[in-house]
This record gives structure tokens, sequence and C-alpha cells, in this order.
């Protein structure tokens, strides 16, 4: 029986390839676990992964965190996700944001201003919607306040990654109390379990590490009270020589802040961070990876926090 006295978090799933089959099975296991709802990161295709949770699993909520915008007409991703909307019976929901900066970059896209190019997004979506059928509820990536607006204004819901535990309320505040109820909200949490907590720390310092070398996350984690040490991260990332960049930015992000963001140790103490997040009004999502192993061994940690 699953444990009863802790509210379940979300559970991150990416479908990557030569994976796809055994990331199904594990949804499955957790919607027989009693777990609620997964998200569906872009990485291994996200879309095409909805589209099977919609066959493979019958009671499991999900949500895309996120599908890129820029890398599908809104006429087609509307289409897309109202079929997934209509064949998975409205378990559904459509999480889009502009990604990062690096990625659409790599890419070669051309990108313009996030706030208006969203807003306009989920216009030609809507106005498509005599044709695509209905859509399914939509969810926009967030980290900082003015997108936080835009959601509250457009949309169904807004999604975090990585987001303050400290720094969180403040933002749910802005939430209008009559539409707080009605307002989905969640943050991807990267979450390693181990009694070892040096060990899991090493593992989550790495994740953020990567997302502290992004701008708006440095501005955001600047603006919840991380400062001195978002200086400090900047001033290695301007001079340390490049062979030795990942070891000295890892050094230099502390304690306070990664445990702020990231959720490292036993079980007990996973849940406790779970259950804090909880209270905030944020779903959390817990990003699995361990010690020992990936997503799946981590997924199967989780499981067992909570058996």
């Amino acid at each position: 029986m699953p444990d009863t006295t802790h509210q379940l978090p979300a559970i991150s799933l990416v479908a990557s390839a030569t994976r796809r089959v055994g990331v199904l099975q594990l949804a499955a296991e957790a919607e027989q676990r009693g777990f609620t709802h997964v998200a569906c990161p872009s990485l291994g295709a996200a879309m095409p992964l909805c589209t099977s949770l919609a066959h493979s699993t019958k009671t499991l909520q999900y949500f895309t965190s996120i599908q890129p915008i820029y890398l599908s007409h809104p006429v087609e991703a509307g289409n897309t996700a109202a079929h997934i909307h209509e064949v998975s019976g409205g378990r559904f929901a459509f999480g889009i944001g502009v990604s990062h900066g690096p990625v659409t970059q790599r890419l070669g896209v051309t990108t313009g201003k996030p706030l208006s190019d969203v807003r306009n997004y989920v216009a030609a979506m809507r106005a498509n919607e005599k044709f695509s059928g209905t859509l399914p509820p939509i969810y926009l990536a967030t980290l900082r306040d003015k997108m936080l607006d835009l959601a509250v204004e457009i949309a169904d819901g807004a999604l975090w990654a990585n987001a303050s535990l400290r720094g969180i309320p403040k933002q749910v505040a802005r939430i209008p109390a009559a539409k707080r109820g009605s307002f989905f909200m969640a943050n991807m949490i990267p979450v390693v379990i181990s009694d070892d907590i040096e060990a899991a720390r090493a593992v989550n310092r790495k994740t953020l590490v990567m997302y502290a070398s992004l701008p708006n996350y440095r501005n955001y984690w600047r603006a919840v009270g991380h400062a001195t040490q978002v200086d400090a991260f900047e001033s290695v990332l301007a001079s340390a020589p490049r062979e030795k960049l990942a070891d000295a930015l890892t050094a230099v992000m502390q304690d306070d802040w990664l445990d702020d963001c990231t959720i490292s140790g036993p079980a007990a103490y996973v849940r406790e961070r779970i259950d804090a997040w909880w209270s905030t009004g944020v779903m959390p999502v817990a990003v699995m990876s361990a010690i020992d192993g990936g997503q799946a061994k981590g997924v199967a940690n989780l499981f067992a926090a909570y058996a």
C-alpha cells in the first residue's frame, strides 16, 4: 500500500531513445502505486510520450513541462494538443514556454520577445480551436513575475523549474485569491534520495550548475536571496579556464543555495521537503536521479520512499 501520511509528488519522466517502452511501464506503475501526475519534459519528445500515455494509463494526469513554442507552429501544436486531450479523456494539459537561449540557438531557431511570443502563440492556438477541437488546459513556463502575471492573464496554470522554496510564497501571493483555487501550479525539482547526503548533493549540484550558467536563472536566484553566491558564481564563470570551468563552478555553489532549489538526502527528509512544497500551494514534481544510476533508479527510489 502507498504511504498515505504524505501527499505524493508528481514524477517527471523522459522517454529517451531505446527506453520509451520502459518509461511507459514506469508511468503505469506510478499510477498503480497511487501517484496522480506525471510531467513530460521536451527531452525525448514530450508530445509522442503524452499520446502514448493516453493509451497506456487510465487515470494518470499528465502535462508537458514544457513543449518549446519555437519548435512547432501554433496551429499544429494546438491540433496535436487537442487530439491528446480528446483521446486521453481530458487527462492531458499543455505546458508551453520559450525554453532556453542555448537550446534554441543550437537548433538555429529564430526567437523574439518571450512575453509577446507566448501571448501570440496562445492566441493563435485558441483562434484555431474551432478546427482543432477543444484545447486542453494551457500552462505557461514561468520563473519570474512578468511571465507569471501573463500566465494568470491568459492561461490555466504556471510551471516553474528549479524554483526557490524560500521565494515561491511571494510569487504565489501575486495570484488573485479568486483564481488561486483553479490555477494550476507546479515546480520541477531535482531530487536524489540517498543516506549519503553529500553524494546526493553532488548529483544535484551538477544539475543546478548547468542552469546557473543561464542569465535568466542567475537573475531569478539573485532576486530570491542568493545574490552573494550568484555574484561569486558569475565571477568564476567569467574567469575560470574553460577546461576547469565545471569543477570551479561546482565548488562555488554552496549548500543553502543548492538545498533551496533541489532535494538531496534520505527518504524521510525527501518526504518532508516534498510536503513543504505542497504547503506553498505548488505541486512538487520530482525530477529523479540517483548516486548510482539515472532516471529509472531514481524513480525506483521514489517508489520505495512512498511504499
